[in-house]
């Protein structure tokens, strides 16, 4: 379980696992507390950091902007309250998300950074050890049913539980060192009612997203991993599931 706690700080808020020991601190979010341990990671706009924190190996993320809008501010965001912001939004979905069973990384803190009418915020999870992406598995053609079926049946849980994934693609699929498969980056993913239409347009990004990478140049890609995930998926999603009430 995840027992969120918020603070005040000097520049604006800290959300944090207080279950954690040591407590997280708000010098964890930032960039230059862990340079002397830490390195870059690929993933996300702006990347990742890696970090050895005093809980274990996590995650740092910046939040960066894209399309249009990053030509005017590549990081900042308009100011609604903590509770709207990007993280404290991202860091409370992962937190149901990891009360709920689902293969996430478990959020550890976030702050956000007030000045005026803008922010600018930071993430700490979990880093989930030695992991690959679906997109470095395609790019050698490391991928066969069983990798499909697995990753069919993780979907068609979050689907269930009503998880919209803002970002689904082979990028924010990792396949852990045991075969297990975990989703990424939920920034602006959401709870919704369970409804065909966007659990199709889910998958449907996914698809457009591996076409993207290559897909289509693999032998027999769709009988030997698209047709096997869409079976898993949906003999998943035939299975009974309790699923958590979507908020207004």
């Amino acid at each position: 379980m995840i027992h969120a706690q918020v603070q005040s700080t000097q520049a604006g808020a800290f959300i944090f696992d207080a279950a954690l020991v040591p407590v997280p601190e708000p010098t964890w979010l930032e960039r230059a507390h862990w340079s002397a341990s830490s390195h870059d990671g690929a993933g996300g706009r702006g990347g990742v950091l890696l970090v050895d924190t005093p809980v274990g190996a996590c995650v740092l993320r910046h939040y960066h902007r894209g399309g249009l809008i990053a030509r005017l501010s590549r990081d900042a965001y308009l100011w609604s309250g903590n509770e709207r912001s990007r993280a404290f939004r991202e860091f409370h979905l992962l937190a149901r998300l990891i009360d709920a069973g689902l293969p996430v990384p478990a959020p550890v803190a976030a702050r956000i950074d007030r000045k005026g009418l803008h922010y600018r915020a930071d993430l700490l999870m979990r880093r989930i050890e030695h992991a690959q992406t679906l997109a470095q598995r395609l790019a050698v053609n490391a991928i066969d049913d069983d990798l499909a079926q697995s990753i069919g049946t993780t979907l068609a849980r979050f689907h269930q539980h009503g998880v919209w994934h803002a970002d689904l693609n082979a990028h924010n699929i990792l396949i852990g060192a045991e075969g297990k498969v975990w989703l990424i980056d939920f920034d602006r993913g959401r709870l919704r009612p369970p409804r065909l239409a966007w659990q199709r347009a889910n998958l449907g990004r996914l698809r457009r997203s591996l076409d993207k990478l290559g897909a289509r140049r693999i032998s027999e890609f769709d009988r030997r991993f698209w047709h096997p995930l869409l079976a898993a998926y949906h003999a998943q999603m035939a299975q009974p599931e309790v699923t958590p009430k979507a908020p207004a």
